[in-house]
């Protein structure tokens, strides 16, 4: 929902801080690693994910796009919620987490308060699996489209489409419309093929 807040930073403790912007205080939760990052700033630009409950709205901040990026990766595994995220942003760097990730290593994962030996064995599972598919070889950089065609593909999948058929579609928008349609052209093509 908020892609970003920037503002002026009026509070700031280790678990969270508050941006003013527009008038309106922001109460957002922040890892260590964010509040390190911060410094002594009076003015901040945080990356905000909002998490919805029944009872409770609750924004999550991250001092750049690769943190948020990480945090939404580890909340996606079965039994890590955004306070178990947040704990293990908390404890370890990103890059720590993405390369115990990546090497295995259970033991540096299990280190983390809440992370038991079912939860790191998931989380390594899982995560590596992703790595795997995507072919990124990194949890925390964004994907890069470098083509017409892959970009028309990610837009498909990001619209809720699997990637096998959302891939025959595109071939035959390609196949129909020529190698030199816009996204957009591609796209509108092959949702008419979905």
């Amino acid at each position: 929902m908020f892609e970003y807040i920037d503002g002026k930073l009026t509070f700031k403790c280790p678990t969270y801080i508050v941006v003013e912007a527009g008038g309106i205080g922001y109460h957002i939760n922040i890892s260590l690693n964010t509040y390190s990052g911060l410094g002594n700033v009076e003015r901040c630009k945080i990356y905000t994910w909002l998490h919805v409950k029944e009872d409770a709205h609750t924004l999550y901040g991250f001092a750049d796009e690769g943190e948020r990026r990480l945090f939404l990766h580890l909340i996606s595994v079965s039994g890590i919620g955004p306070n178990t995220g947040r704990m293990m942003l908390s404890s370890i760097t990103p890059n720590e987490i993405q390369t115990a990730i990546v090497n295995g290593d259970l033991p540096l994962i299990q280190r983390i308060k809440g992370i038991g030996v079912k939860s790191a064995q998931r989380l390594v599972l899982e995560l590596q699996d992703k790595l795997k598919k995507e072919g990124t070889g990194s949890l925390i950089a964004a994907p890069l489209n470098h083509t017409v065609k892959e970009e028309a593909l990610s837009a498909l999948m990001m619209l809720g489409f699997s990637k096998p058929p959302a891939e025959k579609a595109i071939d035959n928008a390609i196949k129909s419309g020529g190698s030199e349609l816009t996204v957009e052209e591609m796209i509108k093509i092959a949702l008419k093929n979905l």
